[in-house]
């Protein structure tokens, strides 16, 4: 009965979502106050319902029920219990359950910690967060149930792909979910401030720990799918331009420009219709990202095999959501105003011209993915757009972006003059023009990794100069002086240097990355940049929980000395008997030292490639220090609704 509770539940799911989408924003319209006030316990409800529909589903997974037909096709007896947990998302259907569940988690904090709110707006967000739970659901249960029962039951699983019996395909899925559906968040209240004509500072204050937090999760999602990539693959590449990686990059550059524009319209009362503009496109490409991994379109190692007939249902909610949303943008947005003026140069420019080639970079994205399934569509014949093109396009677009990244902290609100900032950051560019020659003049000359360092060095030189800057007024020794800064402050730069960080390792593994491709037996050794890797045994026979492998040993020297001994696998899963390369990975501050195992050749030898990857592991350091930035600023004071109550209720005491 497990399977048809979890069924039931996802009705009452659906009826909770319709009575939190419509009650509170029809009460809210006609000034019904108990209708205003049933947002709250709705949305409980449809978390409660939600959430225990994915329990069901978890449970038929880890009690391997194959009378259900999701859990038949996507697991398997041998596979160990956490990957049978994980498998719960790992299908089409179980993957939008996660979806819808996250959704009313996402309603649901923000009922419980908003509550300070003014009661109308809250309603607003939570009734717009149901309308879309509604659609979800409804798709769920007309088109990719996840609790069909199979008749008979089936004997055995299919198992669950290969590729996803990975630790990193446990957490990649729930990280990027959480950042794509918490992009509702910012949808919602935009929404919210379109209806009611209201957006201010407030409104700013509001969004921005929200958008912060489904930034972040996205960031730590796109980030493990790109490690997850590198070592499971088996082909050394951290990112290929993939359609579905695409489908992640592309809401993460718009709310990258959201989180900017947010803060404009918090201390200055700019950029309001942006704003609101950048919310509603941020959501709608989550949504966008979320149709082309599921109508069939695509063809990836990331996409879910699907009928287009669940294509145009998510095609059809898709219309309906960016349509309707861009309908009232265009009917209201006029009402909300555009906000303060200021100069052509001053930090709100600055932050405009940022945003600008941020979505212009999307576009740029959007076109490169898009562009062959139109041509497919018209029956003009098939074309492939690959990293050549996204390299050529997206690179120069991103250099203004990392300059403007520099001065942009140190640009006046308002008003400012050109010859004060060339003044203060004459030395940062000097020495970010010398140092960023450094490296390329001594190991090879490359333009854009050139370009690359010297950016990285401006990020870093501006940063300096900033805090020295800050620092100036305040008394006290140095360290009292840094901890007077706000927490605000120091997440915006530490995030920049987190991108300056991930410039490095990215242009450096893209420079001077090494590979061999070679046919090796045990005893035979190939030379990598200054790695000497020796092939001395083969092991057979290493069982698994569910596959066979044989394990290769590779001694890895340089300049004769040992650095590590990597252990890479060729294995055969017993139930689908696909054979999987497992890589063997060596790391270092400098970075990797890598070796994966293809086929063994008809004469006994083994198909090995060779790779020395420097500072590759420095792309995933800086997205984690980006994430640690934007997390600090959550933490600013100003963030805080109970001491901004007791703030006010003071004030009005005196």
């Amino acid at each position: 009965m497990i399977a048809e509770l979890g069924h039931f539940s996802l009705i009452l799911a659906l009826i909770a979502a319709l009575i939190q989408g419509f009650l509170p924003l029809a009460g809210t319209a006609l000034g019904v106050r108990s209708w205003v006030n049933v947002a709250r316990p709705a949305v409980f409800a449809n978390a409660v319902f939600c959430t225990f529909a994915f329990c069901c589903l978890a449970w038929c997974f880890y009690t391997s029920d194959f009378s259900v037909m999701n859990v038949a096709n996507n697991s398997n007896s041998m596979l160990p219990w956490f990957y049978r947990l994980s498998a719960t998302w790992g299908s089409h259907e179980g993957s939008i359950l996660f979806w819808t569940l996250l959704l009313a988690l996402w309603g649901l904090a923000v009922a419980l910690c908003s509550r300070r709110l003014p009661q109308d707006v809250m309603a607003r967000v939570i009734g717009v967060m149901g309308l879309i739970s509604v659609g979800l659901t409804l798709f769920m249960l007309l088109t990719s149930d996840p609790f069909i029962r199979l008749f008979p039951a089936a004997h055995e699983g299919r198992d669950l792909n290969p590729l996803l019996q990975d630790p990193g395909m446990v957490f990649h899925p729930p990280l990027l979910y959480m950042g794509y559906v918490g992009m509702v968040v910012p949808f919602a209240f935009a929404v919210a401030a379109l209806i009611g004509g209201r957006l201010d500072a407030a409104w700013a204050r509001w969004t921005r720990p929200w958008t912060s937090a489904a930034w972040i999760f996205l960031t730590l999602g796109i980030s493990l799918g790109s490690y997850w990539s590198y070592y499971e693959l088996g082909w050394g590449g951290w990112w290929f331009w993939d359609p579905v990686e695409n489908a992640s990059f592309m809401p993460w550059l718009t709310a990258t420009a959201l989180l900017h524009s947010l803060a404009v319209t918090e201390k200055r009362g700019c950029f309001k219709i942006w704003t609101v503009l950048l919310a509603l496109i941020t959501f709608s490409l989550s949504l966008l990202g979320t149709f082309l991994v599921r109508s069939g379109v695509l063809t990836s190692v990331h996409a879910f095999a699907t009928d287009p007939q669940r294509g145009l249902f998510i095609l059809g909610l898709l219309v309906l959501v960016i349509g309707g949303s861009l309908l009232l943008f265009a009917w209201r947005a006029p009402k909300v105003g555009t906000g303060g003026a200021f100069e052509l140069f001053s930090r709100e420019a600055m932050l405009l011209v940022n945003n600008v080639l941020l979505v212009v970079a999307m576009l740029a994205v959007l076109l490169g993915t898009l562009y062959p399934l139109f041509i497919d569509a018209l029956n003009a014949g098939k074309i492939s757009v690959g990293p050549p093109y996204f390299d050529s396009v997206f690179g120069p677009i991103m250099v203004p972006v990392i300059l403007l990244m520099g001065i942009g902290p140190l640009v006046r609100w308002k008003d400012a003059k050109i010859s004060d900032i060339v003044k203060r950051t004459a030395w940062c560019f000097i020495a970010a023009v010398i140092l960023g020659a450094a490296t390329p003049l001594i190991k090879g000359w490359s333009t854009w990794l050139f370009v690359g360092l010297t950016l990285s060095w401006w990020v870093l030189f501006t940063f300096i100069e900033s805090l020295r800057e800050n620092i100036r007024n305040f008394k006290g020794n140095f360290f009292g002086k840094i901890f007077k800064l706000s927490r605000s402050w120091w997440g915006m730069m530490i995030a920049h240097l987190g991108v300056a960080v991930s410039i490095v390792g990215i242009g450096m593994v893209m420079t001077y990355s090494l590979e061999r491709d070679v046919t090796m037996t045990p005893g035979h050794e190939v030379n990598v940049g200054s790695y000497d890797f020796k092939f001395e045994d083969v092991k057979r026979g290493i069982r698994g929980p569910n596959y066979i492998a044989d394990e290769g040993v590779f001694k890895v020297t340089e300049n004769g000395k040992e650095v590590a001994t990597l252990t890479p696998q060729k294995r055969k899963y017993f139930s689908s008997q696909m054979p999987m390369t497992e890589a063997a990975i060596s790391s270092s501050i400098t970075g990797d030292v890598y070796v994966s195992m293809g086929d063994q050749t008809v004469d006994g030898a083994w198909v090995v490639r060779a790779y020395d990857k420097p500072f590759v592991t420095w792309i995933w350091w800086g997205t984690l220090i980006m994430s640690l930035g934007a997390f600090i600023a959550m933490l600013d004071k100003r963030y805080r609704t109970r001491r901004r109550a007791r703030s006010a209720q003071a004030e009005e005491g005196m």
